[in-house]
């Protein structure tokens, strides 16, 4: 499992920075990087942030 950062910040910054540089999708980045989709939306939706798939990225 990749190393995430804990802040939900960074989290919010890392994640969308993949999404927009590397991944077409949430479900690639979470395969290749073998991390939980529903841990990273927990997380992020503690600061109101949801993934909107038309869009590919946590707003």
């Amino acid at each position: 499992m990749t190393q995430l950062p804990k802040d939900p910040a960074m989290l919010l910054s890392y994640i969308n920075t993949q999404l927009r540089d590397f991944y077409p999708s949430m479900n690639e980045l979470c395969e290749a990087l073998s991390v939980s989709k529903e841990e990273i939306d927990r997380t992020l939706a503690s600061m109101d942030y949801r993934y909107e798939e038309d869009r590919n990225q946590y707003v």
